[in-house]
């Protein structure tokens, strides 16, 4: 695999905790090993994530977003940028205000490529207002490449994903609806207590059809926060890195030539290259989870077992630079969805 191309940079617009990853602390983290330079720009500033239950911090407001945005124009920085990346946005305000920013750092810089990590909810629950969900579908025609979940993935495209035609019919209707040049759905399950999941993603050709692969992935046990990030950082990297390799960074949204096929587009080799780094994290995250709960007494009191196995479950980011950086031959093999 080649290495990557150390001259791009990124505005990651996500949120951010004092310990622990998520948001940009992962994004920021993740891209610069990777050899993209990277700026951060955080939604709310929290001393922990939210799966601890209990936290202590502030949400970045519309204006102050705004604000910190002017800043980096009174200096020169806009143009610097060509890659965007945007992640959890707690409010209808807040999310209108990186749009508008969005909007801007696009036009002028037309080659800029704006991955949208749709951030609502997981299984069936919203964790945002509800007022975000019409904002992002306002968004989402000026991004180049989506990556929601499955239940995120049901509320853009108005299609209940429960099986692979569902799961193809969905694809359609995000390309259809948004004429989004790329999409991944990152996580569907189609049964409780399934032992894989899914990951299916798309390029969609100049006529607006897709393309479409899907990629099988076993299901690690246990609850880890900030997979989502993970996943979009280490998927902008990526498709950087093939889309550098065929040729397409300076084509509008790097989409290859009609002709591609959908297990060459540099999408789903990426993707490929994605899972399997993520694979290898989440294996040394549970190891080291298991070996530290195993290592002391549990402790009686409910909120204290909860932060106890919490801590506990942080991925491992640190620990795994090799496997972020050169995770080796991919088990992971896309294949095609119709």
């Amino acid at each position: 695999m080649s290495s990557l191309d150390e001259s791009g940079k990124v505005l990651a617009i996500a949120s951010h905790v004092v310990s622990g990853y998520v948001g940009n602390s992962i994004t920021t983290f993740v891209l610069q090993l990777l050899g993209l330079e990277t700026g951060t720009l955080n939604t709310v500033q929290f001393s922990n994530h939210a799966g601890y239950r209990q936290l202590k911090g502030f949400r970045t407001s519309a204006q102050q977003i705004t604000d910190l945005f002017e800043g980096l124009k009174m200096t020169g920085q806009l143009e610097a940028f060509d890659m965007l990346l945007t992640g959890y946005v707690p409010g209808e305000k807040e999310l209108e205000a990186v749009g508008t920013i969005a909007k801007e750092v696009k036009q002028t810089k037309r080659s800029c490529f704006w991955l949208l990590d749709p951030v609502m909810g997981d299984q069936g629950r919203l964790y945002v207002s509800e007022g975000v969900i019409p904002v992002y579908k306002s968004l989402i025609s000026y991004a180049d490449l989506i990556v929601p979940n499955q239940f995120e993935t049901e509320l853009l495209s108005g299609v209940k994903v429960n099986s692979l035609e569902s799961l193809s019919r969905a694809i359609d209707e995000l390309h259809l609806i948004y004429k989004i040049p790329h999409v991944v759905i990152t996580s569907v399950t189609f049964t409780n207590g399934a032992q894989k999941m899914k990951c299916a993603g798309s390029s969609m050709t100049s006529s607006g059809a897709s393309r479409k692969f899907v990629i099988d992935v076993p299901i690690i046990d246990g609850f880890y926060s900030g997979t989502g990030d993970l996943f979009a950082a280490l998927t902008l990297a990526r498709l950087r890195e093939f889309s550098s390799e065929a040729g397409l960074l300076e084509t509008k949204s790097w989409t290859p030539p009609d002709e591609t096929q959908a297990l060459d587009l540099p999408l789903a080799r990426a993707i490929e290259v994605v899972l399997e780094s993520m694979h290898l994290v989440l294996e040394k995250t549970k190891a080291a989870r298991d070996r530290i709960l195993a290592a002391g007494d549990e402790p009686e009191d409910p909120v204290a077992r909860r932060i106890r196995n919490t801590r506990a479950s942080e991925l491992r980011l640190v620990q795994s630079r090799k496997e972020l950086l050169a995770p080796g031959l991919t088990s992971f093999k896309a294949i095609p969805l119709e």
